[in-house]
């Protein structure tokens, strides 16, 4: 069977959804891996006075894990999905949160294009769309957290440009993903944790498509070396591979990296002072000859290429995000919807997909 992408995704996602929810919380480290990351992106004062991109939102447990980690935030959270979007509406957030249904790679067209696009899908789809420039979400933005994004996007590439032009001077992007560290022992417990476990329960609730495809698109993707080394191609600067704890450790991992302070990703004025601990972006560029790969919260010492020395998480944490947790049923986590424009300003075909998976 091949991969879902483009609209076949964003509906597979708009049947789940009312199971989304669910399915996650037989995963009780679902929400703490995700605060994990969140927090990785390093903002200071929690993030008082900044913009923060949740870029694949779904649900919104991803922007729920921004919310608590940077509290002073403002958090647009951008879906493809409409039918995960409600979802996500649904639930109880502060003002300073909003949410918008676009797809990503509808975030950094030019004014008439964007025009057009509403119209199409007016019409098209019969859709009462907010409008981008309403809802704010053209940027630029001090961070863009995606989680479970880049895996599920024809082409990840134009995906990261986008990011790019989203972003402050000195911005900071947070990847939350599956991507296996390449070990063959990695994929024998990504495929075992599938047949055992994610597909069985993909089709007791009769999302058997989203969930093997969740589980091929794994398979598919880079390595965590290899999308590090891609962000590091895109342009980001200290880009950082960091494991996360638990059964998932080898399979899942967050990564890190911010655009030089005068590259010239976004138009609004430089944010404040970064914060450079352990586990964020380090305004020096340490590391932006190559990739660090660090865990525990230390600071790896930069290299010249990819290290992966097996570490895991940031250390122990009261709330058990240290834990072995359980396999994830998130068949979000497989699925992407992003960004499928080309280069050169000319926009592919869009890359529908929803879910905060």
């Amino acid at each position: 069977m091949p991969l879902l992408r483009d609209a076949a995704l964003t509906a597979a996602f708009d049947r789940g959804a009312g199971r989304y929810d669910r399915l996650v919380a037989l995963n009780p480290g679902y929400h703490a891996q995700l605060r994990r990351s969140a927090r990785r992106l390093g903002l200071a004062d929690g993030g008082a006075g900044g913009r923060v991109l949740d870029l694949g939102c779904g649900t919104g447990a991803s922007t729920a894990a921004l919310a608590a980690a940077f509290p002073a935030a403002a958090i647009v959270g951008v879906d493809a999905s409409a039918g995960m979007l409600e979802r996500a509406r649904a639930k109880r957030w502060p003002s300073r949160v909003r949410f918008v249904h676009a797809a990503a790679e509808d975030l950094d067209l030019e004014d008439s294009d964007r025009e057009d696009l509403d119209r199409e899908d007016s019409d098209r789809e019969g859709l009462d769309r907010e409008g981008l420039d309403r809802a704010e979400v053209r940027g630029p933005f001090d961070a863009v957290f995606a989680a479970y994004l880049f895996r599920n996007v024809s082409d990840p590439d134009a995906a990261l440009r986008t990011v790019r032009r989203l972003l402050v001077p000195g911005g900071r992007l947070a990847v939350h993903e599956y991507a296996l560290g390449g070990r063959r022992t990695d994929r024998l417990v990504w495929d075992a944790v599938c047949r055992t476990v994610i597909l069985p329960l993909g089709t007791a609730t009769g999302d058997r498509e989203l969930y093997r495809h969740l589980w091929r698109s794994v398979a598919a993707f880079d390595t965590a070396p290899a999308f590090g080394a891609r962000l590091g191609r895109a342009g980001f600067a200290g880009v950082r591979v960091l494991p996360l704890p638990g059964w998932q450790t080898g399979i899942t991992h967050t990564f890190v990296g911010h655009l030089s302070h005068g590259e010239p990703g976004g138009t609004a004025r430089e944010t404040g002072k970064v914060r450079t601990g352990g586990n964020g972006p380090r305004p020096d560029g340490a590391g932006s000859s190559g990739v660090r790969t660090g865990g525990a919260g230390n600071d790896v010492t930069p290299t010249p290429g990819t290290r992966t020395d097996g570490t895991a998480g940031d250390g122990p944490r009261p709330d058990g995000g240290g834990t072995r947790d359980a396999p994830t049923t998130d068949p979000r986590h497989a699925a992407v919807r992003g960004p499928g424009t080309g280069s050169g300003g000319t926009r592919a075909r869009r890359a529908r997909r929803g879910g905060d998976r």
